[in-house]
């Protein structure tokens, strides 16, 4: 049973990163950008050829993410440039990944289990859940503490502020357009980065893994936000660490009282819609209460 613990939330832990990428666009920038699903295994693509290549796993998960950022920038020129729609040039990029997924891995299928991974070297020393909650940990810690140090930054309040008032942030000259692709660029960097540990944890990287991502990203963050509030950076960035945790722990409980497998992206559609309505469903408690 602690195995399973430590598992499940290492599994949330390497999962709040990709839960950040998504959570810079969707909520900072009001945007939901579909290319996730492209490159997040485009990240474990990356990863994958380079480890299988004898690169080391510190290079392997670099390159990933700068394969997203390029992913994101084109997702970026579509919308910014040819005024693509963003949900359509997100569609785009994620269909055109599909391919180019295939090309870098040369098949549909690329197993890691024997081959030197960013868990390697701490295996030695401990389990393997307990390997991949370790990483899972530092992970999760560094990559929200950048983030919240970069939106502290003037580009990163340019960034917050194109997302919340594009009129007012024109108007004190700031170009909306490249505020828009840099925050396409570093969000889908982050999510390729997850692909890459995610990958490395799951012993192999597929072309299809990307399916579903986006759902399983929006959840951890209405997660995160309900159960844990969302009146900072600081306090939205945790908790979508945390929600991600939650998620997976839900995830873990449902399979262990029974639910098929098969049903799993369903539940968590459902679980987003409720959590999506729960906001409202307060609001309008809290309205008959304050009636009565």
């Amino acid at each position: 049973m602690n195995d399973l613990i430590i598992s499940t939330i290492a599994q949330g832990l390497l999962w709040s990163v990709l839960a950040i990428g998504v959570y810079l666009t969707f909520r900072t920038l009001h945007i939901a950008d579909l290319s996730v699903e492209g490159t997040y295994p485009l990240g474990a693509a990356v990863a994958a050829v380079l480890l299988e290549g004898q690169y080391s796993p510190a290079t392997a998960v670099l390159t990933a993410g700068i394969a997203g950022m390029l992913a994101g920038a084109a997702t970026g020129l579509l919308h910014t440039k040819l005024k693509i729609p963003a949900l359509l040039a997100g569609i785009l990029t994620m269909i055109a990944l599909y391919s180019v997924n295939l090309r870098v891995m040369g098949k549909a299928n690329i197993s890691l289990l024997n081959t030197d991974t960013v868990y390697t070297a701490l295996a030695l020393h401990m389990t393997p859940n307990m390997t991949i909650f370790v990483v899972g940990l530092i992970v999760a810690v560094v990559c929200p503490t950048n983030l919240y140090l970069f939106f502290g930054t003037e580009i990163g309040l340019a960034l917050r502020a194109t997302g919340n008032n594009p009129q007012m942030i024109r108007a004190m000259g700031v170009n909306t357009d490249n505020m828009i692709l840099l925050g396409l660029v570093i969000s889908n960097g982050v999510v390729a980065i997850a692909g890459a540990f995610i990958a490395q944890s799951n012993g192999f990287a597929d072309v299809g893994m990307g399916v579903g991502t986006i759902v399983i990203g929006l959840a951890s963050v209405i997660i995160g936000e309900v159960l844990f509030g969302s009146r900072s950076v600081k306090n939205s960035l945790i908790s979508v660490v945390l929600g991600s945790i939650v998620y997976r722990i839900v995830i873990a409980v449902v399979l262990y009282l029974g639910m098929p497998p098969n049903d799993l992206k369903l539940f968590t559609a459902l679980l987003v819609a409720i959590a999506l309505a729960l906001p409202l469903v307060k609001t309008k408690w809290d309205s008959r209460k304050a009636g009565i």
